[in-house]
Formats: C-alpha cells, sequence, structure tokens
C-alpha cells in the first residue's frame, strides 16, 4: 500500500509530475533558462520549453529574457490555500502577540502529508533571521512544532510519517533514532511543549505548544525561536512556555465556542 498522501505510479500522468518537477526546479535555482533546467531534470529542451510555454500561458511562470521565473498567480494560490485553514486570523494575531511578548521569532505551523509546514510567522524585536518562510516545509522530527504535533498524533500515524520521510539529521543534535523519537515525544505530552535544542539549526533553540481542536485532535503548534544564549536557563524552561500556554489555551477557548 503507497504511503499516506502519496499514489501508485500507474495513476500518475507523466506530463504534469513534469510541469511541477520544471517549477520546483525555478524554484530551486531562484529562476533559470531552458537550457538550465533541461539538463537539470534530465528532459530534451523541446519537452521543457513546451511546459513551460503552457504554464506562461497561465500566468504561472514568467520569461525575463530567456529566464523563467515563478509567476505571482502562485502568490493568490497560496493565499487562498492559506484561508481554508480554520481560525487562521485568529493564530496570526497570536503569533504577532507572541512576539511582541517575547521579542523573539515566532511561527505557527500545521502538518500535512507528514511534513510540518508554515503558516504564520512574525519576529519580535529581537528576532534572528531563520530558513522559515510561509508556505515553507520542515521534516517534523527536527522542529520544536512539528515534534509537539507529533506527540498528539496517533502512534499508527507517526509510524507513517517515519516510513515515509525517515528521520534525516539537520544538525549533529537532531534525533535520528525512532526509539529516542518515541521517548521524546511520550515526555513531550507529560511535560505540554516541546524543545529544539539546535536539532534543525546549530545555536538556535526553539519551544513549541500545541495547539488541540474542540473534539481533542491536533491542529497545529505554535513555536518560539531565538539564539541559545537568551534561550536559556527558566526563561527557555518555564517563563515562555507559560506565556505561549496561556496565549494557547485562550484561542484554544475561541474556536471551541465561536
Amino acid at each position: 500500500m503507497p504511503p499516506h498522501g502519496s499514489t501508485s505510479t500507474a495513476t500518475r500522468i507523466k506530463s504534469v509530475e513534469t510541469s511541477l518537477t520544471i517549477i520546483e526546479e525555478l524554484k530551486r535555482q531562484n529562476g533559470a533558462t531552458v537550457t538550465e533546467l533541461a539538463a537539470a531534470i534530465d528532459v530534451s529542451k523541446g519537452t521543457v520549453h513546451k511546459h513551460l510555454t503552457t504554464l506562461r500561458e497561465h500566468d504561472y511562470v514568467v520569461n525575463n529574457d530567456g529566464t523563467y521565473q515563478i509567476g505571482l498567480t502562485f502568490l493568490d494560490i497560496g493565499g487562498y490555500a492559506l484561508c481554508q485553514f480554520d481560525g487562521i486570523k485568529q493564530v496570526e494575531s497570536k503569533v504577532r502577540e507572541l512576539a511582541d511578548r517575547t521579542g523573539e521569532t515566532v511561527q505557527f505551523s500545521t502538518e500535512q502529508h507528514g511534513r510540518s509546514v508554515v503558516l504564520a510567522r512574525e519576529a519580535g524585536h529581537k528576532g534572528v533571521f531563520s530558513r522559515a518562510r510561509l508556505g515553507k516545509r520542515f521534516h517534523m522530527h527536527q522542529i520544536s512544532g512539528g515534534k509537539a504535533i507529533l506527540a498528539h498524533l496517533p502512534k499508527e500515524r507517526v509510524q507513517e510519517i517515519i516510513d515515509r520521510h525517515g528521520l534525516p539529521a539537520a544538525t549533529d543534535a537532531t534525533i535520528t533514532s525512532e526509539t529516542e523519537l518515541f521517548e521524546e515525544l511520550e515526555c513531550i505530552r507529560d511535560r505540554g511543549y516541546s524543545f529544539n535544542k539546535g536539532e534543525s539549526t546549530d545555536g538556535l533553540h526553539a519551544i513549541g505548544v500545541p495547539l488541540m481542536g474542540p473534539e481533542g485532535d491536533v491542529l497545529g503548534a505554535f513555536a518560539v525561536a531565538g539564539p541559545s544564549h537568551r534561550m536559556h536557563s527558566e526563561r527557555f524552561k518555564d517563563e515562555i512556555p507559560d506565556v505561549m500556554r496561556s496565549v494557547v489555551n485562550e484561542i484554544e477557548l475561541n474556536l471551541t465556542y465561536s
């Protein structure tokens, strides 16, 4: 049986996969020519040109003097996809509130197809740069928000995610053992929040708190991240988690009675 969220190769449409591969490659290269794309995805220049012409006619790519780039139609689609998440306006408001109260970088993410997807992000006055942006996908076991979500998913679902995506390391501190991960998830459930101590980025620490739905299902997780020299001792272990849980409790009540 195919992994959760995937399909067998017999049901896939090759031409659609080629178009999607071209789009992904344009994103990876931050724009590319027909020749560069053909070499990168190992198809003929003629095939690449046909796909690009079709994508351009529908405003999904633009041609700047022979260099193709992602078109802004994706921005419209992304905005629509974001609005489909129930309570996103409340989530965005609480992300801003947490950024103001902690001074650090705050984001909210949810799980889709076994990856953690960033839906909202805000940097406080001391916030540091990170790899995250709206729509960015992460391996769930590498980040605090992802671990907070995993801790509240059924064990079978967590195993499906591991089987599909593995447990790759982002740093030397990343958990790469199934046994260690399941032990960590049990601790997170008992504690109520998760820690990321340089597991996604060296020198970056974060705290994750799950957002639970009215039916007891996990909707996503808030995360507050900052440099390790600020995120330590009582501030890291108690002060920020307490602030986060009070904010998350408020939004959970709003979602329940709205």
